[in-house]
């Protein structure tokens, strides 16, 4: 038997998250606090009492995310004596989730993982002029299928000239994210519904992410990554664009860097794990969209969320 810890990506984010966690438990509370200080910003309170608007801003959603997965991993460390190293055997991270991930794993420190966030979050937001990207998702349909439509769906029909559509996340279960060109996205979108996938709806994004288009972001994260000391995880992680584990801190650089362009393995990242073992997953931090995720890409495992707590006590309990 094996544990892995999963740490969940934008779009889990919502007013509130991490309040119960603050007046619960003094080390949440020092997360939040070290934050704070590191981005200069009431970002606690943003998390907490809103406005939405604001939360969901590319900038905000990534450190605020990250903050309250590590707040989750602190409480279990010093308040339920919980020693990572010993008891989990893999981590991973749903996009920026993988920042999380290697914070959770020792390789940088919570306000070295803020820092990047919140360049990552600007850089990418800054990439592409609003209104020129779009993203959608493919219900129903598998990633090679969805390859074949963004492939097809790439050159404008009137002058051929090829625009970018590409898939963003292979989350499984028939779940696909595309990501691209506002038009080449549309007519992606069309070509999946006369194939017979079962939704092409678009994405509420307000950039293309995990696509080609996000390259100025990706020179970026190069320059900041570059600047950034990482030590060797404490336990592997396992990367969103090569589905494999990875510990040497070199390698990690490149992988992260990758990931702002590539796509977002996760159905091969969970199949990975669980061929190494895994068949416990914890899912640290808001929301539940990986446990729910787990629960098609991994059926005979055990998934749990573990971001409120009553759902820290009952997570304890069960290791």
């Amino acid at each position: 038997m094996a544990l892995a810890f999963v740490f969940p990506g934008q779009g889990s984010q919502v007013v509130g998250m991490g309040r119960d966690l603050a007046a619960a438990f003094a080390p949440a509370r020092e997360v939040f606090e070290a934050v704070d200080e590191t981005l200069k910003q009431h970002l606690s309170r943003l998390m907490f009492e809103g406005p939405a608007e604001e939360l969901t801003l590319t900038s905000n959603a990534q450190p605020a995310l990250m903050a309250v997965s590590l707040a989750v991993l602190r409480v279990l460390e010093r308040e339920g004596g919980f020693a990572l190293r010993d008891k989990v055997s893999l981590v991973a991270g749903h996009s920026l989730g993988e920042y999380a991930a290697l914070a959770a794993a020792g390789s940088f420190d919570i306000a070295t993982a803020a820092r990047l966030l919140r360049l990552r979050g600007d850089a990418m937001q800054a990439a592409v002029a609003p209104g020129l990207g779009a993203m959608a998702a493919l219900l129903g349909a598998e990633a090679e299928q969805a390859r074949d439509i963004c492939a097809r769906a790439a050159p404008e029909p009137e002058t051929g000239q090829r625009e970018v559509v590409e898939v963003a996340n292979d989350n499984g279960g028939g779940q696909v994210v595309i990501s691209g060109h506002k038009a080449a996205v549309e007519r992606a979108m069309e070509l999946a519904k006369a194939e017979g996938v079962k939704r092409a709806l678009p994405l509420p994004v307000s950039a293309p992410f995990h696509c080609s288009l996000m390259a100025p972001a990706a020179e970026a994260m190069a320059e900041a990554l570059g600047d950034t000391e990482l030590a060797v995880p404490a336990v592997p992680v396992v990367a969103n664009v090569s589905a494999a584990k990875a510990t040497d801190p070199a390698a990690i650089r490149d992988l992260l860097v990758q990931q702002v362009t590539g796509t977002v393995r996760w159905r091969e990242s969970i199949a990975a794990m669980t061929a190494m073992g895994v068949d416990r997953f914890v899912e640290l931090g808001a929301g539940k969209v990986l446990t729910g995720l787990m629960k098609r890409n991994a059926p005979d495992a055990t998934a749990l969320a573990c971001g409120t707590p009553a759902e820290i006590e009952a997570v304890l309990k069960s290791l």
